[in-house]
């Protein structure tokens, strides 16, 4: 083993690599017996492309270039298409419309080429017409109008015909088997989806309209997610009313509990089309639940209340579905990437079908995530995934302590997963840990942990990354001069506020985060545009709230070094936040990095701006802690440099 200090080991496992080798997995859908799932490709700039896997195992692309399903309901999408009897709908994300693409032919517009998006999409077969979600964005200037709308599937290009309106939001239109009954998602502001909404239901009539709607859960304080129908007919939802969310059906008893346990079967819904559990009988289901920040996949008896845990390596799983003889999800572990998996349910036997990552790393390469329970504020108890680095060619030398990247998710109702991330590989393979931090506010820990984030949105988050940092400083893990924080998102936000109101990490890295919580409550898509009302107060009442807690305004306690990533077509965090603060810390003469990325969004997509974004910020540490790097990247400009002092000491800047 070669002794080199950390942070300049030479690693397998590059960006180049990491972009080349990898695939956005998302929204499995069974047709009949053939398979069907998105790819997002960062090779092909980041397109979503549906992919269809016929029985015999033979895969291809089920739309051709340039079509890419992706749409933005809600900003943030999910939900996309749907297939019915070898017929795909989808919404091709360049125009928002609508396209039909029946075998063997072309993809055909079946919505007008107007200012409407659709999403969660669901065949009606009887009446020849496609439910959805339904966006419209043609009032200019004002907040779009969301509904549930029926889109005739004949190609008439009209923008459909409204069937459910006068909520806020809406998702999971889902229609019974029999085509008679609708049930559906519905909430209003200042409510985020986890925070309260109702489960509605309603007779579709003949002619296909609404009759006798009734409310069936929910409310202001119960989230509701996945109604979905069971084969005979029988409505099961997951809600969290006992502050965990947990699997419900509807009988003519009433709401009954099928498996009561602190665990959630649910996830925040950022995106539509999430699942969590699917029907292999009338009365036989497979779910997935969390506890303690990982998942675990069951078979559930809802006749007898039976769960039976089903022993699998798999600690995140997401996107389910089920037949009566197997499962399918996307599922990762500690030592294996997110990937579609095939569980043949009567022997346990899973099968790999595609992964979202082709790339095969020595194990001597990886870290392992340490699950952690840390005290934080407010006599409380935060968690992490801590990462400790690793290279079976490399050792430190004695007495160095490696640096700490501390990741602060976004959301910030997100969650941290153990997973095999390479981009978390990415760093501790170079000698540098990683501590992904599952602060409150978090999902996967319940109702109660989630809910310990509002009002303190720039505090409890800012604690826990800060007493996460410190708890492996003082067990003597990391190097305490050596401590960064970086985020994405509300994650950005939380960086930018732990860098500003509390004097511990050493350097910082932003990814389109939030620096004034006044101007994201004014300027940002409707989905959000309440958010901050439960996290902060409500606005324009608290503004006082808004302006103690955004980085913005105190930029005179900034004193460590900053780099700044963003996307110029961010709707989400407009790049005036980013820059605002790149200014600031041009004027107190801080080192500042900052690159922008055209034709990206909330979030990057292209292969080309995801390695640019990991070299720059490995760049960026480098440069601030004083170490070398093993291979060649190209150079990030940071001002202001000369105004640090980089003279190395056991790899740690003085």
């Amino acid at each position: 083993m070669t002794t080199a200090p950390y942070g300049s080991w030479r690693s397998p496992i590059t960006a180049d690599l990491i972009v080349a080798g990898s695939v956005g997995l998302e929204q499995i859908v069974l047709d009949g017996n053939d398979l069907y799932w998105i790819e997002g490709r960062p090779a092909e700039a980041g397109r979503c492309v549906i992919v269809r896997r016929t029985p015999d195992g033979r895969r291809a692309d089920a739309i051709p270039q340039p079509f890419n399903a992706r749409t933005r309901v809600h900003e943030y999408g999910g939900g996309s298409y749907t297939v019915d009897a070898g017929v795909l709908v989808f919404s091709h994300f360049a125009d928002g419309r609508l396209y039909r693409c029946d075998p063997g032919a072309a993809p055909q517009p079946i919505t007008p080429a107007a200012a409407y998006r659709y999403a969660d999409l669901v065949v009606d077969r009887r009446r020849g017409r496609l439910l959805c979600v339904r966006e419209d964005h043609t009032a200019a200037g004002h907040e779009p109008i969301n509904s549930l709308a029926a889109v005739k599937m004949t190609g008439d290009e009209t923008a459909g015909q409204t069937l459910v309106a006068g909520h806020d939001f809406y998702a999971s239109p889902r229609l019974s088997p029999d085509g008679d009954r609708l049930v559906w998602l519905a909430w209003n502001h200042p409510n985020m989806p986890w925070d309260g909404v109702e489960l509605w239901m309603a007779d579709v009539l003949a002619d296909g309209s609404l009759a006798n709607r009734r409310l069936v859960a929910g409310g202001a304080a119960e989230s509701i997610f996945q109604p979905a129908w069971s084969p005979t007919g029988v409505l099961h939802f997951v809600s969290d009313r006992t502050g965990w969310w947990n699997l419900y059906w509807l009988t003519a008893a009433g709401i009954e509990p099928l498996a009561p346990l602190d665990a959630e079967f649910g996830r925040p819904q950022w995106v539509f089309g999430m699942s969590t559990y699917g029907f292999t009988a009338a009365d036989r289901l497979v779910c997935a639940f969390a506890r303690e920040g990982a998942w675990r996949l069951a078979t559930l008896d809802a006749a007898t209340r039976t769960l039976i845990p089903l022993d699998t390596p798999y600690t995140e799983i997401g996107g389910l579905a089920a037949t009566p003889n197997q499962a399918f999800f996307f599922g990762g572990s500690p030592s294996a990437a997110n990937a579609l998996v095939r569980l043949t349910l009567a022997t346990g036997e899973a099968e790999t079908l595609r992964r979202s990552s082709k790339i095969a790393v020595a194990e001597g390469y990886l870290s392992s995530p340490q699950a952690i329970e840390f005290p934080t504020t407010g006599g409380l108890t935060a968690h992490a995934f801590f990462y400790p680095p690793r290279n079976s060619d490399y050792v430190a030398p004695a007495g160095e302590q490696p640096p700490l990247l501390v990741m602060s998710h976004g959301g910030p109702t997100g969650a941290a997963s153990s997973t095999l991330n390479l981009r978390t590989q990415y760093w501790t393979s170079r000698g540098i840990a990683v501590l992904d931090v599952n602060y409150r506010g978090s999902a996967g820990y319940g109702r109660a942990y989630r809910e310990q984030l509002n009002e303190q949105w720039g505090i409890a988050d800012v604690d826990d990354c800060v007493n996460a940092a410190r708890y492996l400083v003082e067990r003597g893990l990391v190097d305490p001069r050596r401590l960064a924080i970086s985020g994405g998102s509300a994650g950005g936000y939380t960086t930018l506020c732990a860098l500003t109101f509390r004097d511990v990490f050493r350097a910082g890295a932003s990814r389109y985060g939030v620096c004034d919580l006044e101007a994201l409550a004014q300027d940002t898509h409707k989905f959000e545009s309440r958010y901050l009302d439960r996290l902060i107060g409500p606005y324009p009442e608290r503004r006082d709230l808004y302006h103690a807690r955004s980085p913005i305004h105190f930029t005179d306690r900034l004193s460590c070094p900053l780099i700044f990533f963003q996307g110029l077509e961010d709707r989400g965090v407009p790049p005036s936040q980013s820059e605002r603060m790149v200014q600031a810390a041009r004027d107190r003469g801080l080192p500042v990095a900052y690159l922008a990325f055209e034709g990206e969004g909330h979030g990057f997509r292209r292969g080309e701006n995801i390695k640019r974004n990991l070299e720059a910020e490995l760049y960026f540490y480098s440069r601030i802690f004083g170490f070398d790097l093993a291979e060649p990247i190209a150079a990030v400009e940071i001002e202001n440099l000369a105004s640090i002092r980089n003279t190395p000491v056991r790899g740690a800047a003085r």
